[in-house]
C-alpha cells in the first residue's frame, strides 16, 4: 500500500492547530501610537482615522491604564502642536506636549514603556521632518535640533526615543548626546527603512502636518530593498537598539529580508493608511474588521517583525486576551 500523506490531519481541531502553529501574536508585542494634544478631558476624534483620537494628558493616562491591563506594555507618543514655526522651537520645549505626557504616564503607569517620536514635522510650518534652509532639507542642522528634542524626551523620562526623520547620521548623534548627558539607559528605536509612501496620508491629517512638496529626498524609494539593508546596517553601527521598517503591509518582503540578515530586534509600523483601508472596507460591509485586522497583524509577525506599532493594538489585545475563536 502506497503511503499517502494527509496534511489535513494537523488541522482537524483547535488544539491540534494550536500546537503546530508557527507564528504567535501577543499583546506584549504591540505598541500603540498616541496623539498628544493640549487641554483637559480632550478626546478629539480624528476625521482621517475613524476610531482614533487626539488625547489630552489626562485622557492618555486613562488610555495607558486600559492598555496595560490588556497586556500592551508600550506606547509611542506623537505631539499635535498647534504652535508651529520654521525652526520647530516647540519640538524640544521641556514643558511641551510630549514631554508633559511622558512625565504623567511614568508617574501613573511606571511600568509602561514610553516611546517618543523624534521628528520635526508636527512642529514646523512647512511640515518637513528636518529644517528647510535655502529650499533644501538641511541635514546636519536638523540633526542638531533632533538631538535637543531627543534629550528633552529623555529628561522627561522616556524609555525609548524613536527618530523617524531619516536624516543621515542622526542615530549616532542622538546616541552620543544621550550618553554624554547621562541617559545611556535610554534606548533608540530607529526608523531605519522609512519609505516615501502614500500610506501616511491619514496620519498627516491627524497631525495636520502635510508637507510643502514631497519627502523623497530623505525618505526611501519604495522600489529599493538593498538600500534598506544599508540603512539598517548604518543605524546599528551608530547605536540603534531596535530597527524599524515603515510601512509594514506593502513591505513584508523587506521585513523578511532584514529578519534573515540581522539578529537585532525588528519593529514594523502598521501605518495609518493600512489601518484606514480595513476600517473603511469594514464600514462598507466588504470585510470582517476583526478577522482582517488579526490576519494583517499575523502577516507582519510572520514576515519577521518582533514588535508592531499599530492603531489596532488595543482592539487586537482585547481579542487576544479573549482567545479569539477564529484563530483557535
Amino acid at each position: 500500500m502506497d503511503l499517502v500523506y494527509r496534511p489535513r490531519r494537523l488541522r482537524r481541531s483547535a488544539p491540534i492547530r494550536g500546537i503546530v502553529r508557527e507564528t504567535e501574536l501577543s499583546p506584549r508585542q504591540l505598541i500603540y501610537p498616541i496623539f498628544v494634544t493640549e487641554g483637559k478631558s480632550v478626546r478629539e476624534p480624528i476625521e482621517s482615522m475613524p476610531g482614533q483620537f487626539r488625547l489630552s494628558t489626562d485622557e492618555i493616562i486613562r488610555e495607558c491604564e486600559d492598555l496595560y491591563s490588556l497586556g500592551v506594555g508600550a506606547v509611542n507618543l506623537f505631539g499635535f502642536s498647534k504652535v508651529k514655526d520654521e525652526i520647530a522651537t516647540n519640538a524640544y520645549d521641556a514643558k511641551g506636549l510630549v514631554q508633559s505626557a511622558v512625565r504623567a504616564i511614568k508617574s501613573t503607569v511606571p511600568e509602561m514603556c514610553v516611546q517618543t517620536d523624534v521628528a520635526l514635522d508636527p512642529y514646523t510650518t512647512h511640515g518637513h521632518d528636518g529644517l528647510v534652509i535655502g529650499g533644501e532639507i538641511a541635514n546636519d542642522v536638523s540633526v542638531e535640533v533632533l538631538c535637543k528634542m531627543a534629550l528633552s524626551h529623555a529628561e522627561a523620562g522616556a524609555d525609548w526615543v524613536a527618530p523617524s526623520d531619516m536624516m543621515d547620521g542622526r542615530i549616532g548623534a542622538i546616541r552620543k548626546a544621550l550618553d554624554v548627558h547621562g541617559f545611556s539607559h535610554v534606548g533608540i528605536l530607529a526608523y531605519s527603512a522609512k519609505y516615501a509612501s502614500c500610506f501616511y496620508g491619514p496620519f498627516r491629517g491627524a497631525l495636520q502636518s502635510a508637507p510643502s512638496g514631497h519627502k523623497k529626498t530623505y525618505q526611501m524609494d519604495p522600489a529599493n530593498v538593498r538600500e534598506a539593508m544599508r540603512e539598517i546596517a548604518l543605524d546599528l553601527e551608530e547605536g540603534a537598539d531596535v530597527v524599524m521598517i515603515k510601512p509594514a503591509l506593502a513591505y513584508l518582503d523587506v521585513i523578511n529580508r532584514v529578519r534573515e540578515a540581522f539578529d537585532s530586534p525588528i519593529a514594523a509600523y502598521n501605518v495609518s493608511g493600512e489601518y484606514a483601508m480595513i476600517v473603511s472596507a469594514a464600514e462598507k460591509g466588504l470585510i470582517d474588521r476583526d478577522l482582517a485586522m488579526m490576519e494583517m497583524l499575523i502577516s507582519i509577525k510572520r514576515a519577521g517583525a518582533d514588535m508592531i506599532l499599530t492603531y489596532f493594538a488595543k482592539d487586537a489585545a482585547a481579542i487576544l486576551r479573549a482567545d479569539f475563536g477564529s484563530f483557535k
